[in-house]
């Protein structure tokens, strides 16, 4: 689903909740730091650092980093924002140990492999995008920016599951997860 994100973000989408996995899940992460990868606007962002949230949120996009950076310095919310480009390979990432990781309707198969990496002990993955389904449904098959069915089920390794599901959410079909870094 690669696009102009500049002028997606410039036509101003609105405020939207925050991906379900995150709202339901979000209570899990152990203390400490959130990194947001491809975070946009900051809806899960915002969303985790009123909850007492540090979040370090990363996207491509100049200007939803700039809107980030705007809204955050506004509301004196903790919420970091850098433009880097996730679809490099391999991106800049930066140091870790996170608390918890959020990877919302993105897909890098190549980056959640690395994720374990940037996780504390017990420090979890929530992780949800369109699946397989969703892209029939799109008319796009082959594309490789949808998760595959039951693919979000097996953790990358040295991940553990801890809940998964998949089907029709709202207008669309998804796949969601949370996974877990053992050690705790």
């Amino acid at each position: 689903m690669p696009r102009d994100w500049d002028a997606y973000y410039r036509a101003d989408p609105g405020a939207r909740e925050p991906a379900f996995v995150v709202r339901a899940y979000e209570f899990l992460i152990p203390e400490g730091g959130v990194l947001d990868l491809a975070g946009g606007d900051g809806r899960n962002a915002f969303f985790l650092a009123r909850r007492g949230r540090r979040v370090t949120l990363l996207d491509k996009s100049p200007v939803a980093v700039s809107r980030v950076r705007e809204v955050a310095w506004r509301d004196g919310t903790a919420v970091r924002a850098l433009q880097i480009d996730l679809e490099e390979n391999p991106p800049v990432l930066p140091p870790g140990p996170f608390a918890g990781v959020v990877v919302s309707y993105f897909v890098s198969r190549p980056l959640v492999a690395r994720l374990e990496a940037l996780l504390v002990a017990g420090g979890l993955v929530l992780i949800e995008g369109f699946n397989r389904c969703e892209a029939l449904r799109r008319g796009r098959p082959g594309s490789p920016y949808y998760w595959d069915s039951g693919e979000l089920t097996v953790p990358p390794r040295g991940l553990e599951l801890v809940a998964a599901g998949e089907g029709w959410q709202g207008a669309a079909c998804r796949s969601w997860a949370v996974w877990r870094r053992a050690g705790l």
